[in-house]
């Protein structure tokens, strides 16, 4: 049986840096090809990520379990059996196109959010940030 530290770094490597790598080369090259199926493979390794932070959680006593998880990231990133590209034509991208307007509406609204939470916060650490000042030139007055 694998550990979860050994399938964690065959994960890491082969799953992460590999394509990583391959993914520069892409760009690099300008080969629109491999830029795609490298697209392709991160959106899908993206939502791999996302489960399974879960099923860490909930399926890791489970027998093999470890050792399906390396499985399905070789399986993903395998020319032969083009997992990344399957998975991602025939769930991902209809799934997102179906959602997209909704998606984009979402992550909309959290960065309108977003901002005036800055502003918000950055207001009140000016304030503070003027009452510690004030404050502490009113002690060194009193001081003297």
């Amino acid at each position: 049986m694998i550990s979860a530290l050994f399938s964690r770094l065959i994960i890491l490597f082969f799953g992460t840096l590999y394509p990583a790598y391959a993914s520069y080369k892409a760009v690099r090259t300008k080969n629109v090809k491999e830029y795609v199926k490298w697209m392709m493979y991160w959106i899908v390794f993206a939502f791999f990520t996302c489960i399974e932070t879960f099923t860490d959680i909930f399926l890791s006593w489970f027998p093999f379990y470890y050792e399906v998880k390396v499985v399905i990231v070789l399986w993903l990133l395998s020319p032969a059996t083009k997992g990344s590209s399957t998975l991602y034509r025939k769930f991902v991208h209809p799934m997102l196109t179906r959602r997209e307007q909704e998606i984009d509406e979402y992550l909309n609204q959290a960065k309108e959010r977003g901002y005036s939470a800055v502003l918000q916060l950055g207001s009140k650490g000016v304030n503070y940030a003027t009452n510690v000042i004030m404050q502490t030139a009113i002690k060194r007055r009193c001081i003297k």
